[in-house]
């Protein structure tokens, strides 16, 4: 009998398990797959990265270097090096996972785990034998797939996802990205840097709609840089393919219909929870009507012994998020009062230049009605990003407009994704725009943009622009 059983192995489940470990807790893992690291290792944030990195150099190494005084010739792509590049990436983390759960003596089970009632779990591997194994508590960290639209058939050979994305055999010449979010516009990115023109078919009049709205402005200019074309206000209503060539049909806001033609299509519109082969309800465990588990504020399910987290429950799907709430879970069946403040689990976006947020967006604020004040510096003006060429973007602070409390902070720019841990403590510790102002930056760095955004938050005493 285990103390917890967790059944996934992502970033949530995993770090639920080491952090029960930790706190002496007999722990097994259950994953169905043959490696460890769910979604975010394999097939989503490190793979991406690390195709978004090597794409970064040959972009650079095109278009930037000459003027840096490094001159080439005869520069070109090896897609299969990148990709082999990517995969030894993957590797490393994976197995880093695997001697993880060794150093903690958490027992790994490989196969599909699924609930015969609300303390066992019956393990099934690929070749049908199966096992159960018994535990006091057990968490469900099964995470999310990819998203798509009834109509669309996912041949994952012309028409994608995000997986297949990762692995293609040739750099597209036509990509139609399905979706102006976070996966669509990094995954495009990689893309467009090695020559593929980019089509992006969004529903929203904005891309990256769930963050502040600047930001999407802001990423759309700098794309277009790139080779990018969008689509927005267009609702998709077919994707037709024929051999080598697939055809996107859309309506614009008019009513009007267009087609837009390419090689391939990433169909990219979010991800969904999940559940496949749980049998949940053979637990009592609820699901809700969208799919995620449906928990309470201390993420138990409607089972006292049965906890959920990441993607299958609520809020943003993001591997950090999940991180902290498997933290949370372990801690909380140990009987201690951890606490989450999802408010401030920042966002990024992988592009280049990045974006990273944390708080509420503008739109926010105005919807609840909350008196705040902007202070904006743009890159063009940082010393650091002219010395780097990499003047696009700007960081965006809002604060309340009596007290001066940091509210959200908007960052589009070079490097940004670790910037924005700066907003994170300083937003966790309550602090002011003019705290921030007030604290001293080193010269000449990015994160002087943070600095001389609060201070232009704080009376517009920016001093640089």
């Amino acid at each position: 009998m285990y103390d917890v059983i967790v059944i996934g192995s992502g970033p949530g489940g995993y770090v639920a398990a080491i952090r029960c470990a930790q706190l002496g807790l007999k722990t097994a893992i259950v994953e169905k797959y043959p490696t460890l690291g769910g979604t975010c290792l394999n097939v989503g944030c490190i793979p991406s990265k690390a195709l978004l990195d090597s794409s970064e150099h040959y972009h650079n190494a095109a278009h930037t270097f000459e003027t840096h005084g490094i001159k080439l010739s005869n520069l070109k792509v090896d897609l299969k090096q990148m990709i082999t590049r990517k995969d030894d990436v993957v590797k490393q983390n994976t197995d880093g996972i695997n001697y993880l759960m060794k150093k903690n003596k958490i027992d790994v089970h490989q196969g599909v785990g699924s609930f015969v009632d609300k303390t066992t779990v019956k393990v099934t591997k690929d070749d049908g034998a199966s096992s159960d194994i018994q535990g006091k508590n057990i968490i469900i960290a099964t995470g999310s797939k990819p998203s798509s639209l009834p109509f669309i058939k996912l041949d994952k050979d012309r028409v994608i996802t995000s997986t297949e994305t990762l692995n293609l055999k040739e750099i597209p010449k036509h990509l139609v990205v399905i979706g102006g979010g976070v996966i669509g516009l990094e995954l495009g990115s990689v893309y467009a840097r090695l020559g593929a023109k980019v089509s992006v078919i969004e529903f929203m009049d904005s891309l990256i709609p769930t963050m502040d709205r600047t930001m999407g402005k802001e990423l759309q200019k700098s794309l277009k840089k790139i080779g990018f074309e969008f689509f927005l206000k267009h609702k998709v209503t077919a994707v037709e393919s024929k051999g080598k060539e697939v055809t996107v049909k859309a309506e614009n806001g008019k009513g009007e219909t267009i087609e837009v033609k390419g090689d391939y299509v990433l169909v990219s519109i979010g991800r969904k929870p999940y559940t496949d082969g749980l049998n949940a309800e053979a637990a009592g465990v609820k699901i809700t009507d969208r799919g995620q588990v449906e928990v309470n504020d201390h993420l138990q399910t409607n089972v006292p012994n049965i906890y959920a987290i990441g993607d299958v429950v609520k809020g943003a799907m993001l591997a950090h998020k999940a991180e902290e709430e498997g933290v949370f879970v372990a801690e909380t069946i140990l009987g201690q009062k951890p606490h989450i403040n999802y408010n401030l689990i920042p966002g990024v976006v992988y592009t280049w230049p990045e974006v990273a947020a944390v708080g509420y967006t503008e739109e926010q604020l105005k919807e609840k009605g909350i008196k705040y004040k902007t202070g904006k510096f743009p890159f063009m003006a940082s010393g650091r990003a002219r010395a780097s060429m990499d003047t696009d973007g700007l960081v965006k602070v809002l604060a309340d407009a009596e007290t001066d409390e940091i509210l959200g902070v908007h960052m589009i720019g070079p490097r940004t994704a670790d910037m924005i841990a700066e907003a994170v403590v300083a937003m966790e510790y309550r602090a002011s725009a003019e705290d921030i102002s007030r604290m001293s930056h080193a010269h000449p760095t990015y994160t002087e943009a943070f600095k001389e955004a609060c201070l232009a938050a704080t009376d517009n005493r920016a001093l640089h622009i």
